[in-house]
């Protein structure tokens, strides 16, 4: 088991070299540190806490600080425990980057779902609305609320209320691209949440042990270079004649 905090970026897409389209959500990954570890024999359990995204000294209080000091860091915003780790493999202050993954690897990416405020019935439980004709009274209420006999609301029913953010895990994503130059992950299909969101990406609850093959995908990135050296030799030529009738 491993993981990792990240910033949701945005969605976007990329071409496979063999003419497939992936959609992809960005991850933008700062580095993460091994703010705490805990084990066994002192807490009862095994996990590691990471702690990213750093915040002004000001705006912590004396406990955050001298938590964060004993890792010899400063002040971060987000902290996340992680259990079920093997803690041998990782060090009190050790920086986690986005190369903790592979492509290929499968992912359950957790976050915040957007929220929508208060919806009735027909949109947060999917529920039919009534008839539209000017006759019938009912178009999008609840309907009935139980039987006689109770002469009360059962426990559970289904009703208007408040939506969204909360906190969402989708599981079994795979890993398309990671860029350590941008501290970037490529993530593939969509992850929960607004954009500029915190998202916490570990290992595969049910696939962890599974990964899939590297898919390869098409680079622009040559191309452009070629592109700007090929202008770069045409204005040397075009600049070269003028010169020799001078």
């Amino acid at each position: 088991m491993k993981g990792i905090l990240g910033r949701k970026i945005g969605m976007t897409q990329v071409f496979a070299t063999n003419g497939r389209l992936v959609p992809v959500t960005v991850v933008k990954v700062e580095p993460n540190i091994v703010s705490q570890i805990k084990t066994i024999d002192k807490d009862g359990y095994n996990a590691i806490q990471l702690a990213a995204i750093e915040k002004k000294e000001t705006r912590s209080n004396k406990p955050e600080i001298g938590h964060l000091k004993k890792a010899n860091t400063t002040p971060k915003r987000f902290l996340k425990e992680l259990r079920g780790v093997d803690v041998s493999n990782y060090s009190l202050g050790q920086e986690l980057k986005a190369d903790i993954f592979q492509e290929g690897e499968m992912v359950d990416v957790t976050g915040t779902s957007k929220g929508k405020g208060t919806q009735g019935v027909i949109k947060r439980h999917n529920q039919a609305r009534g008839p539209m004709s000017h006759g019938s009274q009912s178009h999008r209420v609840v309907g009935s609320m139980g039987t006689l006999l109770p002469m009360r609301v059962i426990p559970g029913k289904k009703m208007p209320g408040h939506m969204g953010s909360e906190q969402v895990t989708v599981q079994n994503l795979e890993v398309i691209q990671v860029d350590l130059k941008n501290n970037i992950i490529l993530i593939k299909g969509n992850v929960p949440g607004p954009k500029k969101t915190l998202v916490f990406i570990k290992s595969a609850i049910k696939n962890m042990d599974k990964v899939n093959e590297k898919v390869e995908l098409i680079s622009y990135a040559e191309e452009t270079e070629e592109v700007e050296e090929n202008t770069a030799e045409e204005n040397t030529n075009e600049e070269s004649p003028s010169q020799t009738e001078e």
